[in-house]
């Protein structure tokens, strides 16, 4: 199957990066390579540094970009190695980085990945990074009921978590769970049927809840905001789409904290804490797709992009 990922808000992403034909730019989430195409096509003397775990996306990218490849890097990698990666290339401060936090087309379509929800014998996989060992599964069989229950309801904001927890561990007692259509099954079990009418699929926040803790996705975001600000040279811009509330929060906390991190108390006439502001947030209000995008694209509606400017 081909990998395909449609690049949400591209066009406002491009432009919030600002560009220079001779900058230095990162794309936390290669994915597709769509966003890096754009940036690519509008480098001269500047370069790209492309990083993603997962090795069918740097494939497809590869390809994609293949008219651009002597001003563009892939790095098999998680972003949040970005600065160590970067600094063993020689590379101590960027331009610009984006991530897009989005599970690509292709991880979601193609069973096998194990992300979907809506195919029963997908297998319960959900590694960004193929080469873990780990897999969905085994958090599914081998987490503690109540560590079952912090997964689903912190990840997910389940909230039948408990009811879901507690029914995975008597079912796993007598079989394995090992397959999408038999976690579905526990969760249409676990929620009252009049709690599932008009909410989409009933195992939609179970399955973003294990996508999440299986690949750290939301520790690594808040453990290395701020790595990727001090890696921005002064006037360089980090760019992160986010598709729901935790993500988004993260961010917004992350990127005002940047900005104003002065912890004095309010009744303080002047600052002593000596915190300086590494730069502005771009973006007082997240930029939402347009019409035209959630038409064509309606895994776009939870989008939002916001931007920081270092200084």
């Amino acid at each position: 199957m081909e990998f395909n990922h449609y690049s949400v808000l591209l066009h406002e992403t491009i432009d919030g990066l600002e560009i220079k034909p001779d900058g230095i730019y990162v794309d936390g989430t290669l994915g597709g390579g769509g966003h890096s195409y754009e940036i690519a096509s509008r480098l001269t003397t500047g370069h790209l540094y492309g990083f993603d775990q997962d090795t069918d996306a740097l494939e497809a990218a590869g390809k994609r970009l293949e008219p651009f490849k002597d001003r563009v890097t892939r790095i098999h990698s998680n972003y949040e190695n970005m600065k160590q990666k970067l600094s063993e290339l020689g590379v101590d401060k960027v331009d610009g980085i984006i991530l897009d936090l989005g599970v690509s087309s292709f991880q979601l379509d193609e069973a096998e990945r194990g992300f979907t929800y809506r195919v029963d014998e997908a297998p319960l996989d959900m590694r960004m990074d193929k080469s873990l060992e780990m897999t969905a599964a085994d958090i599914v069989n081998e987490y503690s009921e109540e560590e079952l229950r912090r997964v689903f309801f912190t990840y997910g904001e389940e909230k039948f978590s408990k009811q879901i927890a507690k029914n995975i561990v008597k079912v796993r007692a007598n079989e394995r769970i090992c397959t999408a259509g038999q976690l579905n099954e526990i969760i249409r079990n676990s929620i009252p049927k009049k709690n599932q009418q008009g909410q989409g699929h009933p195992s939609k926040r179970v399955f973003q809840a294990l996508r999440i803790e299986l690949n750290r996705e939301l520790i690594v975001l808040e453990q290395h905001i701020d790595d990727m600000i001090d890696l921005l040279s002064p006037h360089g811009r980090l760019c992160i789409i986010t598709f729901h509330s935790l993500e988004d929060r993260i961010v917004k906390v992350a990127f005002k904290r940047n900005e104003s991190p002065c912890t004095c108390p309010k009744d303080f006439p002047v600052c002593v804490c000596n915190n300086v502001s590494k730069g502005r947030v771009a973006t007082r209000k997240p930029i939402l797709p347009g019409e035209e995008e959630l038409e064509n694209n309606s895994r776009s509606k939870s989008a939002k992009l916001r931007i920081f400017e270092r200084v």
